[in-house]
């Protein structure tokens, strides 16, 4: 059967007909992607940051407490903590113009969403044994009063219970130990090997050594407990 011949296409009708087709085709603009993410800005942070201060360059106790609340964090949340961290806030309750553009610069939050998008990996920070040891460490100076050289017993005892309540099986009893026991407040090397205390101690103090380099204050807690346990 013979084959039939296609006619081919004329040069000058083809470029007749892309002219027609570019003149009906209407101008299409590109379209941003659906949920495509938008860069950082700093003056959106700073905007944000004055939505709490107002014309100063503190963001003081009341308006952190309207900052949590917009954030859907308690105040006492661990959280905060661990925001107060990467923001190196220097005082408990008060966020500066500074600390606020430094930290959230970092963390790439310049709104109340961003930061809430973030909650969980502030989270996990908690999980990193690392992160957590210099979380840990910050809490010391960040609650103390600064007039002090120590924290002070009942601030000390709420801040280790936000940081070790939940995982370490020794606190509460460490906590009452704290609680009958002469001392006012905790040093920074007190502080420091608590911490170290409750991740290489056995919880039935079994692999504690007497003769080890810790301070007198875990002495007497260890020689507590066993005399509790004995009676």
């Amino acid at each position: 059967m013979p084959v039939k011949k296609r006619k081919l296409p004329d040069a000058g009708d083809h470029e007749h007909r892309c002219k027609l087709s570019s003149l009906s085709r209407p101008h299409i603009r590109p379209v941003k992607p659906v949920g495509a993410v938008r860069s950082f800005s700093g003056k959106r942070c700073l905007t944000w940051f004055h939505e709490y201060a107002g014309p100063g360059t503190v963001v003081g106790p009341e308006a952190m407490a309207k900052f949590c609340e917009d954030v859907g964090v308690e105040p006492e949340n661990v959280l905060m903590l661990v925001l107060a961290w990467h923001l190196e806030a220097a005082n408990m309750g008060f966020f500066t113009r500074d600390e606020w553009l430094r930290g959230m610069t970092v963390l790439q939050c310049d709104c109340t969403e961003r930061l809430q998008s973030k909650l969980d990996y502030l989270r996990s920070e908690l999980n990193d044994a690392a992160a957590f040891k210099n979380i840990y460490r910050y809490a010391f100076d960040f609650s103390r009063d600064k007039n002090q050289r120590v924290l002070d017993m009942d601030t000390a005892k709420s801040m280790l219970d936000l940081l070790l309540g939940r995982t370490w099986p020794l606190f509460p009893v460490f906590h009452r130990f704290l609680e009958q026991s002469k001392y006012k407040g905790l040093n920074k090397d007190q502080w420091y090997n608590v911490l170290e205390f409750s991740r290489t101690i056995n919880p039935d103090l079994s692999n504690y050594d007497e003769d080890g380099a810790w301070p007198v204050l875990l002495d007497e807690f260890v020689e507590w407990r066993k005399s509790c346990s004995a009676s």
